[in-house]
This record gives structure tokens, sequence and C-alpha cells, in this order.
């Protein structure tokens, strides 16, 4: 049932309480369809970025390009098109709704992966890598924010966040070896495998239901005008006045705005941006240690990726226990469980140290009178330390920045996909002039000196959210909320959707 209030003579439509259409209403079967929806897209979206890395020597062969920078291109193209995707879409999501920009984005993703696999020469190959790029960033922008939308609970948003996560991972970690496997055969079948996959995503994806408040309220508006033929019945966002100009101005530079004011965000984006850019450097170093010191084959070499994945699934048990803690932490009445940073930011201050230890054991562990196994086990350790540190550090943007989650995600998915996009060119030229331990070492000490930065919000979090018009306005919001229900038994769920900020 639905509520409604006569303002100015128009018949404003809220959620009353305990509303079956809202999304933090929803079963927990229905919730878990959209979990597993955003899961599966995630997968393939991820999967596709490094889908060609077993693959670019025998597209180089068949394009006739010659060994150089370029050959990073297939890669690095991708990620390129991810730094403009999340600008744009995370932000729609939060005016038109997120079943709109998935089920679009997606159908561009699946498109251009087709144009991968068919691609006649080398420029429209990266123009086609460059596109699905573009579309392929939607879930990774949006899905944070999917999730928020359905569950309200921090608990069990944040165990949705941290899965979301794990599978970001292990989508690229499967790339190389899928490539690796099937490039020798021929390597336009590598897309065709991605394509496969994508089309098993399809299934369950055309049945997403809205799970964006405002969206809904919208479309129950419309139901009732056409029902009642009253056109004085309206959505809390239909009394905004959506121009294109607006949406550009308001909607389409809140991830910028919010990467340029807002403290939390910037050096979150700056620290993901390392870790995320350190991941995507692998793709070129590795074959640097295993096929370069180990003479291992470029089909194997591929499989040096696994224990990033599984230091991934280490740290999935590593999280479980923790929330258990922090929950029993609660019901005792502990003061420090009491704290917004302590939610989160511990599990990234154990994950900062790991990706340190993992550079430095790469680093001088990969000589030819060293079995190459030692070198490849660093990778559970970076495995391990980069899930944490995502899963924490993005949690914490979500339980900050709730209804602009979206907007937030949008603005490290961005930064970090710039950064992994340029810092693989200069892979082979610093460990050429630097060798591997060096190189390594030299990765290892700037992450040391940016894994203070979750020790930072645990002390300053809660000033800096204070400061924040952001997380402010969100909190206006709440205390309207809350007046709301005690008077007129109506939800709200998410902000109006052109608001001041």
């Amino acid at each position: 049932m639905s509520t409604h209030s006569e303002t100015k003579e128009m018949e404003i439509v809220h959620f009353s309480m305990g509303d079956p259409d809202h999304p933090w209403n929803w079963s927990r079967k229905r919730k878990a369809f959209v979990l597993m929806i955003g899961v599966s897209t995630t997968v393939n979206c991820t999967l596709g970025s490094s889908l060609p890395s077993g693959a670019i020597p025998f597209i180089a062969k068949d394009f006739g390009v010659p060994d150089g920078p370029q050959l990073v291109l297939p890669i690095s193209m991708f990620l390129i098109g991810y730094v403009v995707g999340p600008l744009v879409f995370g932000p729609l999501s939060e005016t038109f709704g997120r079943r709109l920009i998935m089920m679009s984005t997606f159908a561009m993703f699946t498109i251009f992966t087709l144009g991968c696999a068919l691609a006649p020469n080398w420029p429209v190959f990266l123009a086609f890598r460059f596109s699905a790029g573009i579309a392929a960033s939607s879930p990774v922008a949006v899905v944070g924010g999917l999730f928020a939308d359905v569950y309200n609970d921090p608990v069990t948003r944040g165990r949705a966040i941290s899965l979301f996560m794990a599978v970001t991972l292990m989508g690229p970690v499967f790339g190389p070896t899928i490539s690796g496997f099937v490039s020798p055969v021929s390597w336009r079948w590598t897309f065709w495998v991605g394509l496969i996959v994508i089309g098993m995503s399809w299934i369950p994806l055309v049945f997403l239901p809205e799970t964006y408040a405002p969206t809904i309220l919208k479309k129950r508006a419309q139901a009732l005008r056409k029902k009642k033929g009253d056109p004085n019945i309206r959505a809390p966002s239909e009394l905004e006045n959506a121009s294109l100009k607006e949406i550009v101005v308001v909607v389409l530079t809140r991830p910028v705005r919010m990467f340029y004011t807002e403290a939390i965000i910037l050096f979150t984006c700056l620290y993901l941006a390392l870790a995320y850019s350190l991941f995507y450097l692998f793709f070129e170093a590795y074959p640097i240690v295993f096929q370069g010191v180990y003479g291992i084959s470029a089909r194997f070499s591929g499989l040096a990726f696994l224990p990033i994945g599984v230091g991934a699934i280490i740290v999935c048990g590593i999280f479980l226990g923790y929330d258990k803690i922090l929950q029993r932490a609660k019901q005792q009445n502990k003061q420090w469980a009491k704290t917004e940073e302590y939610r989160r930011l511990p599990l990234a201050c154990l994950g900062g140290p790991c990706i340190v230890i993992a550079l430095f054991w790469i680093g001088w562990t990969s000589r030819a009178d060293i079995h190459w196994i030692v070198p490849m086990l660093s990778g559970l350790f970076f495995g391990a330390g980069f899930l944490l540190v995502f899963m924490a550090l993005l949690n914490y943007l979500v339980d900050a920045y709730k209804a602009f989650s979206a907007s937030a995600l949008a603005a490290s998915s961005c930064t970090r996909s710039l950064l992994g996009a340029c810092l693989p060119f200069a892979t082979k030229a610093m460990y050429s002039k630097l060798g591997v331990n060096w190189a390594s070492s030299l990765l290892g000490f700037i992450s040391l000196v940016m894994s203070i930065v979750p020790f930072v919000f645990i002390k300053y979090g809660p000033s800096m959210r204070e400061k924040s018009k952001f997380c402010q306005y969100l909190l206006q919001q709440e205390r309207e909320d809350t007046v709301s229900i005690k008077g007129e038994g109506i939800v709200e769920g998410a902000e109006s959707q052109l608001d001041p900020v």
C-alpha cells in the first residue's frame, strides 16, 4: 500500500511502513537473486579486462604488430574505458534506476566483445576493447549501489559488498589461464569463450527487478495516474525539474566533485588506485619473472595468477570471522564496537602490510636458483591484502555515503582504472632498468607509505565525516525520514533525484 499527502494540490506517493514494494522489505530469496545477478555481471566484466592477456602474442602476430609498448594496449584500452564509464553510469543509475543502466550497458558489453572476436585489424580491435571497457565499467560502478538498495542492515550489506569485491578480483585472475590455453588454438576463440560466459549471465539478468527506491515510486505514480486519470499524482523524484542541463551539472559531475571535495573519497581513491594498478601491472611483470627468469611457457605462466585467487578465498573466511567478532562486541556493548570506523577499517590495516610483504617477497625470491613456486606463492599475500583493502575501504564508502554510494564508487573506479591503465606501460622499462628485485621493492616502499591511510581514517574519520557536506546532507535526510515515519508512517528510502549535492 502507498501513503499519499497533499502538497500544493499534488498527491505525493510515498512508501508506507513495511511496504512490500520497498527493496528493503523484499524476501531473502529475492534479495539473493539480486545479489546473484550483481555477482554474475561483475565476474563477466572483470574477466573481460584480463581475457586477452595470454592471447596478446597471437593477436600481435596475426595483425603484424611489432613487440613494444603497444602490446599493453589490449588491456590498457579496456581499463581506459573503465575511466570513462563510471562517471556516467554510476550517477545515471541514481537518476534513471539501476535496471535500465545494467541492462543497456551489459547489452553493449556483449556487442563489443563480439566485435573483438571478429575484429579485422589492430586499430578496430583496440576500438572494440575500449568500447567494451566503457560498457563493462557499469557493474563495477553500479552493483555496490544495487546492494545498498536492497540491504539496509550494515552487516548483511557489508557481506554482499565483500562478495562483490571477491568476484571483482577472481574475474581477472582466471583471464590469463583461459586465454593461455585457448589462444594457441585461436586467439579469437578466447573471446568466443567470453561470449559463452556472457550468454549464461543474460538468463538471470533479464529478470532483474528495479531496486532503486525513487524509480520504483516513479513507476507507482505513473501507474496510479493512468488508473485514476489524475495528472496531479506524483512521486517525490518527479517534483524535480530534471532537465538535461541539471542532469549534467548536478548528477554527472557528482563523482568528480566528490573526489575533489571529500577527503575520505580522495585518499580512498588514491590507495585503491595503487593496489589496483599493481594488480594489472602483474600482467606485464609475471611474464618477465616466470617466462624470463624460469623459462615457463606462456600457456602455463597464466597459472601463476591462481595463488592470488586462493589468497582472496582465504580472506573471505577472515572477513566472516572478523564480522562475528564485531557483532559479539556490539552485543556486549563494548566501546570500540560503537565506532563506525571499526566496522570496516581494521581489515584494511591488516591488508596493507600483506601487499607490501608480497611485493618484497616476489622481488627478492625471483632467482633461477630458487624454485619458481616460491615467488609464485607471494600471490597468496597479494590476493589477501588486495581484497582486504578493497573490502574494507569500499564498504566504508558505501556505509558513509549510502544513497550516494554509486557516485562514490564511480569516483573510486574511475581513479583506479586510470592508474591501472597507465602504470603497466612503465613495467618493462622499470623492470629492465632496476631489475626484478629493486623494481618490486620500489613498489613495495610506495605501498608501505599508502598503507597508513586506513589508520588515519580510524583516528580522524569521524571528524572528516562531520565536515563532509554529502554525509551531513544524508544525515539530515535520515532525520527527516525519521520524523516522517513517526508523523505520517512514510519511508522515503532515498534522496530526491536532483539534490543540492
